[in-house]
């Protein structure tokens, strides 16, 4: 076990060659499956108003983010097609 600081910054770096992962991170998308979750989520919201006793407060609080949530999806996938022209 180390006793001072000294012998802690003597350890070795990870080598990205034994662990290929070190150059990334673990952090990876998901870039078909957030889009989809995305669609799924602006479609169940409004259908959450079916059979309910609705409010022009309950319509604006569903029917707003899903029309955002569509909107964000057509955003990125627009800018991610013409994102190699720049």
């Amino acid at each position: 076990m180390a006793s001072n600081s000294r012998e802690l910054a003597k350890r070795p770096a990870v080598d990205p060659e034994a662990e290929p992962s070190a150059e990334w991170g673990w952090h990876g998308t998901f870039p078909k499956a957030t889009p989809l979750a995305a669609v799924i989520s602006a479609i169940l919201l409004p259908i959450m108003l079916i059979g309910h006793h609705t409010s022009v407060t309950e319509i604006l609080w569903m029917v707003l983010p899903a029309v955002a949530i569509i909107g964000a999806v057509v955003w990125g996938s627009v800018r991610k097609r013409h994102s190699w022209r720049r």
